[in-house]
């Protein structure tokens, strides 16, 4: 996410950083770097002029220029004012005061409109506000067929109707259901449209129409660049939209759209898409955004990613196990591994790592193929070998190897890390400590 737009921005307010003291030339040069980036990233060009219009007149200021470290605080200044151009604050979904809430989905043919439906219908599941997902596709070939099993998947109801041709009639009918079983929440999938296609958007306009939505969210793909900010625009004069979101963020190397949508549009970003996992849906924070791409960390996400993805009573076990015993053998490494992959990408997990940079990542050389490695080589030990990873002689550990298809060579660098990982968990008193010096030196991942 917004790889090449953060390393370049990195990149030029890492002179700032350096410099001890800063002339308003220097200043002005400086920004005119911040420029270039913004406009290569394809970021609106009226935009990226006032929002260094604003970072200019504050950068310039007297406090700055006499500041102790006034290449910090200009820093500090653009990312206020990325904060600003973000949306400011989170802006979350709107609640109906009698349910059900409804939301209606919007936007172009291969926005990836169905996947972000089921996404966020498991979103609101594990929120606990009861989903139910209304086919309104007639359209496109198979549409109700593709929803149906993405909303087995993630274990939502689905409500559709094949035979019903009229989506206004289909909506109201999909409502009635959702009353009925009582549903809290409707989140309805409509048929891809261009904004321009003057008769499909009354289609629209007559839904919202007959089922008054409290949310109009536009689902649009990040990687189109400005004219995703064009699509927004055209979708917000026809219907009035309440949010935006945009998906494919993971495969956004530019990040103009994020940085776009909001600003020209007026419409907040509700929530970003990233990857095709069910969970890849995450809410989108100015501020944490901003962070981002200032490869600043975003310490929260990290944290609510990991609350999502382990298994509490599992963390418990192991937490009470090192505490009484001071053991952590191969079996519980196994199943610490496994819900780090739950959480996503392991490069993708640092990113949010105060400190740490995409050079930094690059001087690692990860390999997101190494963690199924180290698995594979564990599922090919007996459960006594995972327990005492000390009967592993030479000719155990070449089973081993042929067993998972790696190396020798392979299989003696995870018992070796393994053995130094188990002398340091000996002298933990606690899983909440161990856990966060024991994640860098995982195994096979250096």
């Amino acid at each position: 996410m917004f790889e090449e737009l953060s390393e370049k921005l990195d990149s030029v307010l890492g002179s700032f950083r350096q410099r001890g003291m800063l002339t308003e030339p220097r200043i002005r040069e400086g920004l005119r770097e911040v420029r270039r980036v913004l406009l290569e990233a394809d970021v609106n060009y009226q935009l990226v002029r006032d929002f260094l219009a604003r970072v200019e007149e504050k950068s310039l200021g007297e406090k700055v220029l006499k500041s102790v470290a006034p290449g910090q605080q200009i820093v500090k200044i653009v990312h206020d004012e990325l904060i600003e151009l973000l949306g400011a604050q989170q802006a979350g979904l709107k609640v109906a005061a009698i349910a059900p809430t409804v939301i209606l989905l919007v936007g172009l043919q291969g926005s990836g409109k169905t996947t972000t439906a089921a996404k966020l219908a498991k979103r609101l599941a594990r929120e606990g506000r009861q989903p139910l997902l209304g086919a309104l596709d007639v359209n496109r070939p198979a549409a109700i067929d593709q929803l149906e099993a993405l909303g087995k998947q993630v274990n939502v109801p689905v409500a559709a109707d094949r035979a019903e041709r009229d989506v206004a009639r289909l909506a109201k009918s999909v409502v009635a259901q959702a009353q009925h079983n009582r549903n809290r929440v409707v989140v309805l999938d409509t048929a891809g449209r261009l904004q321009i296609d003057e008769e499909l958007m009354d289609e629209l306009r007559r839904v919202k129409a007959a089922v008054k939505p409290d949310e109009i969210l536009l689902v649009v793909d990040a990687m189109i660049g400005q004219e995703a900010v064009r699509i927004a625009q055209g979708f917000h004069d026809a219907l009035g939209l309440t949010g935006v979101i945009l998906t494919k963020m993971d495969g956004d190397a530019r990040g103009g759209a994020a940085l776009s949508v909001r600003g020209t549009t007026g419409v907040p970003i509700k929530f970003v898409g990233v990857g095709e996992r069910p969970d890849g849906l995450e809410v989108f924070d100015p501020a944490r955004m901003a962070g981002r791409i200032l490869q600043q960390g975003d310490v929260v996400g990290l944290v609510e990613k990991a609350q999502e993805a382990f298994d509490q009573g599992e963390a418990e076990r192991l937490s009470k196990k090192v505490a009484k015993e001071g053991k952590f053998d191969l079996e519980d490494f196994l199943s610490v591994m496994r819900q780090m992959q739950k959480m996503g990408p392991l490069e993708g997990l640092l990113k949010m790592l105060p400190g740490v940079n995409t050079a930094m990542l690059k001087q690692a050389n990860m390999d997101p193929k190494r963690m199924k490695h180290v698995e594979a080589i564990i599922l090919s030990m007996t459960r006594q070998e995972r327990a005492r990873p000390d009967v592993l002689n030479g000719s155990r550990r070449l089973r081993i190897a042929k067993g998972a298809g790696r190396t020798v060579a392979e299989v003696n660098r995870l018992v070796d890390q393994f053995k130094q990982m188990q002398k340091m968990m000996k002298s933990l008193r606690g899983m909440g400590s161990g856990m966060g010096r024991m994640m860098p030196r995982l195994p096979g991942l250096r």
